[in-house]
C-alpha cells in the first residue's frame, strides 16, 4: 500500500462521511411531519417509546444526531427521563439499518439480478436521478428527495473506493497481525470506541470496518469487540451535547453511556468463556459484509432485549450517578440541540410562541378590570406576564433567527417569518397591559374617578377589546384563517370607538365636568387599548398572509378593506355590537 492508496483511502473516507451527513440531513428535513407525530406518540407506551427511537434513527440515519435531539428534548421538558431511555434504546437498534445498505456491495453472484442489488450497478442510477431532482426540482421536498439520492451514491461511492484503496492490505503482513491484535477482546473494545468517538458515528466507524474487512482479513473474532467499543464510542456526542443542560439531561446522556457499556460488559462475559474454551471455528473465518452487519444488530437486539425491561433500574442508576442537588435547574425553553432537527425545533417554537400569545391577551384582559377594581395580587401578575413576554421575545427571536440559517421547506420558512412579526406584537400588547396598570394605580393613588358617561364608554371600549383579544389569540393558537377574519373590523370599530370618545371628552372639558388630570389618564388609555387592538390586526394578517404564502401585509390590509363584502358585513356588524351611550 502506497501512498497513493493512503490518500485514495482518505478521499473515499471523506466522501463516505459527507454522503451519510447529507443523506441523513435531507431524509431528516424529508420526513419531518413523520417525526413529528412519532414525538407526539411517546408517552403512549414502552414499546411506543423504542419504536419511536428505532424508526427516527432508521430515517435519519444516525443513533448520536437522534441522542442528541433527545438530550434536547430533556432539557427543554418536551420529554421525561423515563421516556428518553426507552427512545434511545430504540436509537440503537436503529442505527444498524446503514450497516444492512453497505453489505449490499458484498453479496456474491454473477446474474443479472444480484448485479443490479450491487451498490455499483444502481448507485449511478439513484445520482443521476438526484442530480435531476436537485437541479430541476421546483419544490424543496423535490430537492430534498435529490439531495438524499446524492447523498447516498456518495456515501456508496466513497465505500467502493475505501474498499479498493485498502485491497492491497490483504497480502501486508502487519496489516495481518494488527488484527491478530484485535482479537484481544478489550484491545479491540478501546480501538472501536476511540475510533467512533473521534469520527461521532457509529455508522461510518461500522461502515470502515466493512470496508477493511472487504480485504479477507478481519475475522469474526477481531469484529466483534471493535463492534462492542463501536457502540460505547457512539456515546461521545450525547455526552458532550449534555454540557450546560439540566440533570435529567445529563442523565439521558449517563443512560445511553450506561445502557451500551452494561450491554458491552454482559456480552464480554459471554464472549470471553467461549472464545477461550470452546473455541469456535467461525471466530477465525474471515467476516463478510453480511456478516458485519448482522453481528452489529445481533449485538445492538441483544443488548435491547436484555435491558429493556430494566429501564427503570438505569433510571435510578443515572439518577445515582447525577443527583439532585439543592439548587434545582429550571429546563431550557429552547435548546440548540434541536436545532439540529428544524422542524422540531419550530414546533417548539410555535408552542411557546403560542404560550406567549395566552399570557399577552389575558395580561390586558386582567389590566382593564383593574381599572373599576384594583387589587395588588392582580397588578403583580401583570407586570409578572409582561417581564415573562419580554424573556420569550428575547430568546424566541434569537432562536427563530438561528433556525432561519438552516435549510427548510418553504412552509416552515413561512412560519419562521411569521412567529418573528407575531413575538414583536405579542410583546407589545403585553407593554400595553402594564400601561392599563399603570393608568389604573394612577386613578386609584390620586383617588381620580372618570364621569359617569366616560364609565360607561369605557365599558363598551374594554368589552371590544376583550373580544379582539380572544379573537386574536385562538386564531393564532388554532391557525384559524376563518376566525382571524373577523379581526380587522372589530380593529376598525375599535378606531372608531377611540375617536367618538376623545370627542366626548374634549366636550365634557368645555362644560368643565372632567378635570384636565383625570382627561390625561383618560386619553392614555384611548391610546394604549387601540394600539394594543392595532397588533391584533397585525397577528391576523400575518395568519393571511402564511395561508397565501403572502407576507405584504398592507397589501393583504388594503385589499381587503376595498374588496371584501365580508370584511364590511363584519364592519357593520361590530359598529352596531359596540355603540357608545348618547350623549345626554
Amino acid at each position: 500500500m502506497d501512498i497513493l492508496d493512503v490518500l485514495t483511502l482518505a478521499g473515499g473516507l471523506s466522501l463516505f462521511l459527507f454522503g451519510m451527513s447529507i443523506m441523513s440531513e435531507s431524509l431528516e428535513r424529508r420526513a419531518e411531519g413523520s417525526l413529528k407525530l412519532l414525538l407526539a406518540k411517546l408517552t403512549q407506551s414502552k414499546t411506543a417509546g423504542f419504536l419511536t427511537g428505532l424508526i427516527v434513527t432508521a430515517v435519519i440515519q444516525s443513533s448520536s444526531a437522534a441522542t442528541v435531539m433527545v438530550v434536547g428534548f430533556v432539557n427543554s421538558g418536551v420529554m421525561t427521563l423515563k421516556q428518553a431511555i426507552n427512545v434511545i434504546m430504540g436509537a440503537n437498534v436503529g442505527t444498524t439499518v446503514t450497516a444492512w445498505l453497505l453489505s449490499l456491495s458484498g453479496i456474491p453472484g454473477d446474474n443479472l439480478f444480484i448485479k443490479m442489488l450491487k451498490p455499483t450497478s444502481f448507485t449511478p442510477i439513484l445520482a443521476t436521478a438526484g442530480i435531476f431532482l436537485f437541479m430541476f426540482g421546483k419544490t424543496s421536498k423535490k430537492k430534498d428527495s435529490g439531495t438524499i439520492l446524492l447523498g447516498f451514491a456518495t456515501l456508496m461511492f466513497g465505500m467502493d473506493t475505501m474498499s479498493s484503496s485498502v485491497s492491497g492490505l490483504a497480502d501486508v503482513p502487519a496489516f495481518q497481525q494488527m488484527f491478530l491484535l484485535f482479537k484481544n477482546p478489550v484491545f479491540g473494545i478501546i480501538v472501536g470506541a476511540v475510533l467512533t468517538a473521534l469520527i461521532q458515528s457509529s455508522s461510518a466507524s461500522v461502515g470502515i470496518l466493512q470496508a477493511l474487512a472487504s480485504t479477507g482479513q478481519v475475522s469474526y473474532g477481531a469484529a466483534m469487540p471493535i463492534i462492542m467499543g463501536q457502540n460505547i464510542g457512539t456515546c461521545a456526542t450525547a455526552m458532550l451535547s449534555s454540557f450546560g443542560t439540566t440533570k435529567n439531561a445529563r442523565r439521558a446522556a449517563i443512560v445511553h453511556l450506561s445502557f451500551n457499556i452494561l450491554g458491552t460488559l454482559i456480552l464480554l462475559l459471554v464472549f470471553l468463556p467461549v472464545s477461550l474454551l470452546v473455541k469456535p471455528a467461525f471466530l477465525n473465518e474471515s467476516a463478510s459484509l453480511f456478516g458485519i452487519a448482522l453481528t452489529h444488530s445481533a449485538f445492538n437486539i441483544f443488548c435491547t432485549i436484555l435491558l429493556l425491561p430494566t429501564s427503570a433500574l438505569l433510571e435510578k442508576l443515572a439518577v445515582k450517578l447525577v443527583p439532585d442537588t439543592e439548587t434545582e435547574e429550571t429546563a431550557s425553553l429552547l435548546d440548540e440541540r434541536l436545532l439540529a432537527a428544524p422542524h422540531i425545533a419550530l414546533d417548539r417554537c410555535d408552542t411557546l410562541v403560542r404560550e406567549m400569545a395566552e399570557i399577552s391577551t389575558s395580561s390586558l384582559k386582567k389590566s382593564m378590570r383593574l381599572l373599576n377594581k384594583y387589587n395588588k395580587q392582580s397588578a403583580q401578575e401583570v407586570l409578572d406576564a409582561e417581564a415573562k413576554c419580554d424573556h420569550y421575545e428575547d430568546i424566541l427571536g434569537t432562536y427563530l433567527v438561528k433556525l432561519s440559517n438552516y435549510q427548510m421547506s418553504d412552509a416552515d420558512s413561512g412560519s419562521v417569518s411569521m412567529m418573528l412579526k407575531v413575538i414583536g406584537d405579542l410583546e407589545r400588547i403585553s407593554d400595553h397591559s402594564v400601561n392599563v396598570l399603570k393608568s389604573a394605580e394612577e386613578l386609584k393613588d390620586k383617588k381620580l374617578q372618570f364621569t359617569p358617561e366616560a364609565i360607561k364608554e369605557l365599558e363598551v371600549l374594554c368589552n371590544a377589546v376583550s373580544e379582539i383579544m380572544t379573537l386574536s389569540c385562538t386564531a393564532f393558537v388554532q391557525n384559524d384563517l376563518e376566525l382571524s377574519r373577523n379581526i380587522e373590523p372589530l380593529e376598525q370599530v375599535i378606531d372608531d370607538l377611540k375617536e367618538h370618545m376623545r370627542n366626548a371628552h374634549v366636550s365634557r372639558l368645555k362644560k368643565g365636568v372632567c378635570s384636565i388630570e383625570t382627561g390625561f389618564i383618560w386619553l392614555d388609555l384611548l391610546t394604549n387599548l387601540e394600539r394594543a387592538a392595532d397588533h391584533c390586526s397585525n397577528i391576523a394578517i400575518c395568519i393571511m398572509d402564511v395561508a397565501t404564502n403572502s407576507m405584504n401585509l398592507h397589501h393583504s390590509l388594503s385589499v381587503m378593506k376595498e374588496e371584501s363584502i365580508y370584511y364590511k358585513n363584519q364592519y357593520a356588524f361590530y359598529s352596531q355590537k359596540y355603540v357608545l351611550p348618547k350623549v345626554t
